[in-house]
């Protein structure tokens, strides 16, 4: 019998009851395959009991220098009909890219022998030396210096130069004066006199520019002084600088090149390639290290067939991002999604769940309407407006119940998950001052959401309160929001407890966002630094269910006509 690839792990129960997937996993969004869900068990009771290294996952408490990461779980069958699982860690796992069990970079930039290590070592001496031009003392204070000097040297000159200014219109009105008094006496002797005193306002001007000359000399010699010598040291730093760029450049690009991925077809491409055909054009940091690649190349490149993926998050949640301990998550999409689409190019793949549309077959309920105005109540899983691969949304369906309105225009949105209250415009001056209200904060909204648990803060007995965490899209994985101190946008939220459900181990909560940041709800609810507790159904940032457990039930608002102040409440489904 052929040896097995050493990273092949076979099952250590019975999985005969269980029947194989028709066809690979969507790696972007799935529920995980139940023989992935029994492979991610087993890979986590071996991190569970493993003593070959320490990593700090934070799961002990020590939160200083945890590091959370990301595995995977590829299900695969041998050449023999024997199935089996690969297991694979994004990155590096306790500084190192080899470790028994899981399946090896596809490029190893830690190996000795490769260029890497001296190419980069070449960097690391220019940082240094960059490090020390850029610290030297001497550039801050001849850089202060040199912007004192031409300061004084700019107050200098534009001292004289208003001098100047004030004397030329002075000399213009003695040569006014000198006309009017030769018109009256046109004598020789006014003509001499006239002479003399203007070849000394002749002289005056030739006086002043000679001084103008000579302070911008005297200041031009003081500067050009000290940028000489602040240009010693800046041109050497910006020199390394250029250098530092071009050597870095040129091993990223070696790096790219090395970074090579098969597919089942056997077709080899090398992350440049990849990338080249993208918007990106250049592959991010740290694309091909996530363990989706890892898994698939090394099942390609040992005659593995590849029958289902899920990966898994271990340790504890980065502090920007959403992550649960042993929860499961689709591939990202920034670095993920071209890779993969090479590497599943041959493979039947299960469709992709994100171009069906869930409004078919669904109503849009009118709660209110009159000549300038409607409220819907939108449900769960319809778009609000239509998007990049399905039209159907609360938009399209207002056209066609409003087709001789000049609207409908929409004046807010709900996420395609949230169902509850939308306000639509008919008429462009409605829009107008229906949109106003919005900017203005001058509207009530409250929404309710069901809690996958019951929050720390609402344990011990608090009723309301307010979470105020910045936010921004995730570049590496759309839509999916971050947590950013330094980039984000403010936003705020404040929530109330309305029923706590110890024996569900849920709580019901009112929330009424102060802004309209996307997916603040789901972000605050569920991140560490906010309730820490993921809305039920939340497929982004908790577990999925049957749906999101969120809904707009309260609107309150002017009418855009007549100012009355309108009050609409609709109770969720859930």
């Amino acid at each position: 019998m052929p040896l097995q690839p050493s990273c092949f792990t076979p099952f250590t129960q019975a999985i005969d009851a269980y029947a194989l997937p028709q066809r690979f996993t969507f790696p972007f969004y799935y529920e995980p395959h139940p023989l992935c869900v029994i492979a991610a068990n087993e890979l986590q009771q071996h991190l569970e009991t493993q003593n070959n290294w320490q990593h700090n996952f934070g799961l002990t408490g020590e939160l200083t220098g945890a590091i959370g990461k990301m595995f995977g779980v590829l299900l695969v069958q041998n050449p023999q009909g024997e199935v089996g699982y690969l297991s694979a860690f994004s990155g590096k796992l306790a500084e190192q890219n080899h470790w028994p069990h899981f399946v090896p970079p596809v490029f190893d930039m830690l190996a000795k022998d490769n260029f890497f290590h001296a190419e980069n070592l070449q960097i690391n001496q220019l940082n240094a030396q960059l490090f020390a031009l850029e610290n030297h003392p001497d550039i801050p204070r001849l850089s202060t210096n040199l912007n004192v000097e031409q300061a004084q040297a700019a107050t200098k000159l534009a001292v004289h130069r208003q001098l100047m200014i004030d004397s030329r219109q002075s000399r213009k009105a003695q040569r006014n004066q000198l006309a009017v008094q030769l018109a009256i006496k046109p004598t020789d002797e006014t003509l001499r006199e006239n002479a003399v005193i203007e070849a000394k306002l002749n002289q005056e001007s030739i006086n002043e520019k000679n001084q103008l000359r000579d302070i911008k000399h005297y200041w031009d010699e003081r500067i050009n002084a000290i940028s000489q010598e602040l240009s010693l040291l800046t041109d050497d730093r910006d020199a390394l600088r250029l250098q530092r760029k071009q050597l870095s450049a040129a091993l990223q690009q070696k790096l790219f090149e090395q970074y090579r991925f098969l597919n089942i077809q056997g077709v080899e491409k090398s992350l440049y390639s990849i990338f080249k055909g993208t918007v990106e054009l250049t592959p991010p940091a740290g694309s091909g290290e996530c363990a989706a690649p890892k898994l698939l190349h090394y099942a390609f490149k040992h005659n593995l067939k590849p029958l289902a993926i899920a990966e898994f998050w271990w340790g504890a949640p980065p502090k920007s991002e959403i992550r649960q301990h042993k929860q499961f998550y689709p591939a990202c999409r920034r670095k993920c999604h071209p890779i993969l689409g090479h590497m599943l190019e041959g493979l039947s793949v299960d469709d992709n769940p994100l171009l069906a549309n869930p409004a078919l077959g669904k109503t849009l309920a009118i709660v209110y309407q009159d000549d300038v105005m409607a409220i819907v109540n939108k449900p769960t899983e319809f778009l609000s407006v239509p998007g990049k691969d399905i039209t159907e949304s609360v938009y399209s369906r207002m056209q066609q119940t409003f087709p001789n309105a000049t609207g409908p225009l929409i004046v807010h949105r709900l996420d395609m998950s949230t169902s509850g209250l939308m306000v639509i415009a008919l008429t462009k001056d409605a829009h107008k001052q229906l949109q106003k209200q919005f900017i203005q904060r001058t509207v009530t909204k409250r929404y309710v959401a069901l809690l996958a648990g019951i929050p720390a803060v609402m344990a011990s007995k608090q009723p309301n309160g307010e979470i105020s965490l910045p936010l921004r899209g995730d570049l590496d994985d759309r839509p999916r929001q971050l947590v950013c101190h330094e980039f984000g946008k403010a936003a705020q939220t404040y929530w109330q407890v309305s029923q706590i459900d110890e024996s569900a181990n849920q709580t019901r909560v009112y929330l009424s966002p102060k802004t309209g940041r996307t997916h603040q709800l789901r972000v605050h609810c569920a991140h560490l630094e906010g309730l820490n507790t993921p809305i039920l159904g939340d497929d982004l940032y908790g577990t999925r269910a049957n749906r999101l457990h969120l809904h707009a039930d309260l609107l309150i608002l002017q009418h855009p006509v007549t100012g009355e102040s309108m009050h609409f409440q609709v109770d969720a489904e859930f």
